[in-house]
């Protein structure tokens, strides 16, 4: 079985593990010879295990794979994202009970907030705890150092970041955001972040999180507004695809947004500064792949105006995910690494920005020398 084979059973499964699709319907019939390992390797990579589980789950039994690799499968599903989701649930409790008792609103950016709009939340991968606390980063993580000034060899504020510090909590990576989006390596950044930021003072939307259930104690946990998520979900993916690679588990987060919270949004609003920053293009090919490829209904999104050849060669660029961490590299082949990706990646920042190419590349050495860290 071929690549594409694999990619168009991927995606078929997506669509039965969400519900967009139906086995009635299915646009693709799932070979008795796929090779299970191979698209399990792929929905990993894609941030998506759990949703093809689901959808596995949908298919007649000869289509299934042989049982010893599902309950695997299953296995490594109920472990790796349901149980280690209640512990972010529980992590996530935790930092907002703190904040709370210290005076502190906490805003969950990404994340958590994204998973309350999907169909199964503990399907959806957790990664780290992004956070925004109206302003009052550098307080709060004063707070906390004073909390921990006994364990300073276990808890460590690390403060080499452009736009947020980061710390270890429940042992899951906190980054607790000064800035929605670095302002360093895009002029245009600048703007933006001023309208996320405006944004960022509504504190109407909130959950409110069971913390340690013996004690009863519960923790109240903001979330962005409509027009704010989708502003900053939009940025986050734009910044993914540019400058590593984006997933499909993050175009599912911006797809089940529309769908939850769509009619919430000035779309007006919104499109304009998608239109003033360049980032219009994109848009609409994230659109399109969420009604064409993922089975969502059209009438959910504003507009969808896409060139197909251009929606394809982000398709497969998704597929491909092609980024390597380049960390563990030696200096010098991490910068020629990183350079490579920058001129590589010419077509992709076409479709997010207005501003050239070049503008962003001597802003990128300005935050390198303002960060030597991040270099």
């Amino acid at each position: 079985m071929d690549g594409l084979e694999i990619q168009r059973a991927f995606i078929e499964l997506v669509r039965l593990g969400i519900g967009t699709e139906t086995v009635s319907s299915l646009r693709f019939q799932v070979p008795s010879t796929i090779d299970w390992n191979a698209l399990e390797e792929l929905a990993a990579r894609q941030g998506l295990s759990a949703v093809v589980v689901d959808g596995v789950g949908k298919l007649p039994e000869d289509m299934r794979p042989p049982k010893p690799v599902l309950l695997q499968w299953i296995g490594e599903t109920l472990h790796g994202f349901e149980y280690r989701y209640e512990q972010y649930r529980k992590a996530i409790a935790g930092l907002a009970a703190f904040y709370n008792k210290h005076g502190f609103r906490m805003m969950l950016l990404k994340g958590y907030a994204c998973s309350l709009d999907w169909p199964r939340p503990d399907h959806r991968p957790c990664g780290d705890i992004d956070i925004w606390l109206f302003g009052k980063q550098a307080a709060a993580d004063a707070a906390l150092s004073s909390k921990f000034k006994d364990q300073r060899s276990k808890f460590k504020v690390d403060r080499s970041h452009h736009h947020h510090t980061v710390f270890d909590w429940g042992g899951f990576t906190v980054e607790n955001h000064y800035d929605f989006i670095s302002t360093l390596h895009h002029r245009s950044h600048i703007a933006y972040e001023r309208i996320l930021k405006e944004l960022g003072k509504d504190d109407s939307h909130f959950v409110v999180l069971n913390g340690d259930t013996s004690t009863g104690s519960a923790a109240k946990v903001y979330l962005p507004s409509p027009d704010l998520h989708a502003l900053f979900l939009l940025k986050h993916a734009m910044l993914h695809f540019v400058g590593t690679e984006l997933t499909f588990r993050q175009v599912l987060d911006w797809a089940f947004f529309v769908k939850r919270h769509g009619k919430e949004v000035d779309w007006e609003m919104v499109v304009g500064v998608l239109e003033e920053h360049g980032m219009m293009p994109m848009f609409n090919i994230l659109n399109a792949i969420c009604v064409e490829d993922l089975g969502f209904d059209p009438s959910l999104f504003p507009m969808i105006k896409f060139d197909p050849v251009v929606k394809d060669r982000v398709l497969k660029e998704i597929f491909a995910c092609v980024y390597q961490d380049d960390r563990l590299e030696g200096f010098l082949t991490r910068q020629v690494n990183r350079y490579r990706r920058w001129r590589d990646n010419g077509w992709k920042h076409d479709l997010c920005y207005k501003e050239s190419r070049w503008s962003a590349f001597m802003m990128g050495i300005w935050g390198h020398i303002l960060k030597p860290a991040s270099i």
